[in-house]
């Protein structure tokens, strides 16, 4: 919990917001009136942050509360199935709750499963590799009384792949805590920061900002007080080599913020848990423990003079765009996590006022490694201008799906022999937010050499001269890689996105809010068969005015999938339109018409 002697009572809302949703199951209009008195906020501004959060209810969700994952992956496998089976066997449809308040029943994005789908969370204990009867036996099993700890079943870390050479693998290797944090004692701040800048280790949550750069604007920025902030809300579809990071090696994410803390001048030092991972919250407790009774947390860290550093945990409640730093840390201070315009950036006025580092657990987990094995080691793996290495989370039609860390600059058709890619047909690289691979992509290299795949404004025409454009992909690299074979639909997997990105829209501005929403429901016209040219060219209009004109990343990049699929399989959306819409012909009038007509005609009877 955040100590109240350093934090005004409003950033203590969220946590009792959990306290509460898990001790009714809900929030009650008597629970909202109680608590915005105490907060002193009105309670229209309450109910729009609990709104905002996917995991808040406003009516009970039951004593057992199921989200089942209804991302593109979880599609391809038994997710109609496993829905069908749950609703049968509770005698309900999905978004409600049984009679007995026993069980609820949800849909949610993505929750870092892909790699063993179908998944679920049950009061947000994992079950992974769903089938329906799975589901009927697990409902049957509750019901008897079995505990949902003995029931789930703990996700596995499926680590496919590191380099042979242990010399080049940086991530999963052993690890012993305290290597990186010793060579502090003969590094100054300043000497950190520059040995990080050199290394040219940029942020892995998507963004790719230069982590050296951002941690010495930190430095620059004098304060009383300074925070390190990891942000573990991995919720990018397709995307769950954090949670791989966070149960196998979270000594290696603390001693990481420790460094960024000593780098920077912190103190205090979050962990921003997504709640779908809240049955990773023990492990990482257990490991801030190690490093509290090997006194390598709190004052005075191994003699070093004014190195002092906490860490603790806050848990999020699900909300894709707490990605964004700006709207992660207005989460964490108890608003609805929305972006902020960039008047000043986290490291000048961040959490609380504050200069706060923002950095990835990818990114922080590099930090110590790169210490102990030194720079000229780390500068001498991957390729010169992204040296070192990167996780990637792989799923989709593949014999292998997992986690692999692979270095720099692998051909992207050596990587698809790797993961044993079944037919691959489209990719969809760095999620919902990347980009459409095809063919014509094969032969770049996953590396950082080539231009932003957001500020390319689509104006190729030729898929073969973006992809020479493009010689390299990944340099906004989360590390997400789905794979889709022939027998996949294409314009499916489209309106999965675009249905993503209008439930995940904070609201906000409007390009996001309802750009997203008009591209949807083209894609349900495309899909419909009623789709002409001109939707074509009203889909490509609106898309770029939401890039441009979004304010946050999440609208930036929310129409690059849809515009390089456009691109990559154009025969794809010609075969599904015409020249012109028929649309309107196929609109009848009495099929419209013939349920009125029927209710007309039972009410007239009735008085005859």
């Amino acid at each position: 919990m955040i100590p109240d002697k350093h934090i005004p009572q409003r950033f203590n809302l969220v946590n009792v917001l959990w306290d509460i949703q898990k001790k009714r199951r809900y929030i009650s209009k008597d629970d909202i009136a109680k608590i915005a008195n105490e907060f002193n906020i009105s309670k229209t501004e309450l109910e729009g942050i609990i709104s905002f959060y996917h995991f808040f209810h406003f009516k009970d969700a039951g004593k057992y509360t199921i989200y089942l994952n209804c991302s593109t992956i979880s599609k391809l496998y038994n997710y109609h199935e496993v829905k069908k089976a749950f609703e049968d066997e509770l005698g309900i449809k999905m978004g409600n709750t049984t009679k007995d308040k026993m069980f609820g029943l949800f849909q949610t994005s993505c929750i870092g499963l892909s790699d063993q789908e179908t998944s679920a969370l049950i009061n947000y204990y994992p079950f992974t590799n769903l089938t329906a009867e799975k589901a009927r036996t697990l409902i049957a099993k509750i019901r008897a009384g079995h505990s949902l700890q003995e029931l789930c079943n703990f996700p596995k870390d499926n680590i496919q792949y590191k380099p042979e050479d242990e010399n080049k693998t940086i991530f999963f290797k052993p690890f012993e805590i305290g290597d990186g944090l010793k060579k502090l004692k003969k590094l100054s701040p300043e000497d950190v920061i520059k040995m990080v800048e050199d290394s040219k280790l940029s942020g892995r949550g998507g963004a790719f900002f230069p982590t050296g750069t951002k941690w010495k604007y930190c430095r620059n920025n004098v304060s009383d007080q300074k925070y390190i902030i990891c942000n573990a809300d991995e919720g990018e579809p397709g995307t769950f080599k954090d949670r791989v990071l966070l149960n196998s090696y979270p000594e290696l994410l603390i001693e990481g913020m420790a460094i960024a803390g000593y780098a920077v001048g912190a103190t205090e030092g979050f962990i921003y848990l997504r709640a779908e991972y809240k049955y990773l919250k023990e492990g990482i407790e257990k490991a801030i423990e190690n490093f509290n009774q090997a006194k390598l947390l709190g004052k005075v860290i191994l003699g070093i003079e004014n190195f002092d550093f906490n860490v603790q945990i806050f848990i999020g409640a699900g909300a894709y765009v707490c990605g964004e730093e700006t709207a992660l840390i207005a989460s964490m201070e108890g608003k609805r996590g929305e972006p902020t315009t960039k008047e000043y950036f986290p490291v000048e006025k961040g959490y609380l006022g504050k200069p706060t580092v923002v950095n990835n657990v990818e990114t922080l987990c590099a930090v110590p490694r790169l210490l102990e094995m030194g720079l000229k080691n780390y500068l001498a793996i991957g390729t010169k201008s992204t040296p070192g290495t990167k996780l990637l989370s792989v799923s989709g039609d593949c014999t292998k799906p997992g986690v692999y860390e692979i270095e720099w600059g692998m051909k992207l058709k050596d990587f698809l022999v790797l993961i044993g890619a079944n037919d691959p047909y489209m990719i969809l690289f760095n999620g919902f937010a990347g980009e459409c691979l095809s063919s014509v992509d094969f032969e770049r290299e996953i590396s950082g050499e080539n231009l932003l795949a957001d500020q390319i404004q689509f104006t190729f025409k030729d898929p073969i001269e973006y992809a020479h454009k493009m010689s390299g992909v990944g340099l906004r690299s989360g590390g997400s890689f789905m794979v889709f074979n022939q027998s996949r639909s294409l314009i499916s997997v489209l309106k999965n996105i675009t249905d993503f990105f209008v439930a995940e829209s904070c609201g906000i501005c409007v390009p996001c809010r309802t750009g997203n929403f008009l591209l949807s429901r083209k894609i349900d016209k495309i899909k419909l068969g009623h789709g002409s040219k001109s939707d074509m060219e009203e889909i490509q209009e609106w898309s770029h005015i939401i890039k441009q004109s979004s304010r946050c990343g999440l609208g930036k990049t929310s129409t690059n999938c849809l515009l390089t699929a456009m691109l990559k399989f154009p025969e794809e959306f010609e075969k599904l339109t015409k020249d012109e819409s028929d649309f309107n012909d196929a609109f009848n009038i009495d099929r419209a018409t013939q349920n009125y007509d029927n209710i007309i005609q039972e009410i007239e009877s009735t008085y005859d």
